[in-house]
């Protein structure tokens, strides 16, 4: 228990002096609320529109864990696929990398023709966000089991399949981990921005409409309250993903 307040202590610590500073710096500089709130302003503003913030922080979320798990399960198949056949992952990963950099917002209003405004939009811009980092984490864990192992299995006769389940995937449990990792953080950038331009359906809207509305009113600490609800999302997803690692896939991750 000690243990773990010493490590909490630091970042506790870092954000009570930000917040101080962010107070001296508006009453120093004379910064308008309009353009820097005070943390008060915004701290009010999570208090009085917490039923709001809290349904649309709900609705980004949902939005946001449905691409994430839609965009592990696609990104390990096509890994697999990648791993086991040379001349699919030749022909077909270069288009992988294609749709990584392409930028989201330039595909979005593409998404937006085909499915509509709406949760179906943004879950889909979230997914395709967070695809490639879980493929390339996950093709490049595989390719990368140790060479005697695979000479070993080969020597008692292993089928593809069991090189595969008891070889290959358990050594590359580090890496797809790490690409799950950068993958949901993305996966809230995703619903973000997917919400920027889809995120509205029959008064239901995410974090990111409302981020777009408040900007229009120039309402800034609205904007900085749904800023700071996005990022502890992200952390909670991305805790949610370490800690998984931590506990159901101990042994593996022991082992790489």
């Amino acid at each position: 228990m000690w243990n773990y307040l010493k490590s909490m202590l630091p970042p506790l610590l870092f954000l009570v002096i930000f917040i101080a500073l962010w107070e001296l710096l508006i009453r120093i500089g004379g910064i308008g609320p309009y353009l820097l709130p005070t943390p008060w302003a915004v701290f009010q503003v999570l208090f009085d529109r917490s039923e709001d913030l809290s349904s649309a922080a709900g609705i980004t979320f949902l939005s946001a864990v449905t691409g994430f798990l839609a965009s592990i399960f696609v990104g390990l198949t096509v890994a697999v696929f990648f791993a086991e056949f040379r001349w699919l992952r030749i022909s077909c990963y270069p288009y992988a990398i294609f749709l990584h950099t392409v930028p989201i917002v330039a595909i979005s209003p593409l998404i937006i023709t085909w499915l509509g405004y709406g949760v179906m939009s943004v879950i889909v811009i979230t997914f395709i966000i967070s695809l490639f980092p879980v493929i390339t984490s996950a093709t490049n864990g595989l390719l990368e089991s140790r060479e005697d192992l695979q000479e070993l299995f080969q020597l008692y006769g292993a089928s593809r399949w069991q090189k595969l389940w008891k070889l290959k995937l358990p050594s590359a449990i580090p890496q797809i981990i790490s690409g799950m990792q950068t993958a949901s953080g993305l996966a809230i950038v995703g619903a973000i921005v997917g919400e920027f331009f889809a995120g509205h359906e029959a008064g239901r809207y995410g974090l990111g409409y409302y981020m777009f509305t408040a900007q229009g009113q120039f309402r800034i600490d609205i904007l900085i309250a749904a800023i700071l609800i996005s990022t502890l999302q992200g952390i909670i997803l991305f805790g949610s993903v370490t800690l998984f690692a931590k506990t159901a896939l101990k042994r593996w991750m022991i082992a790489g």
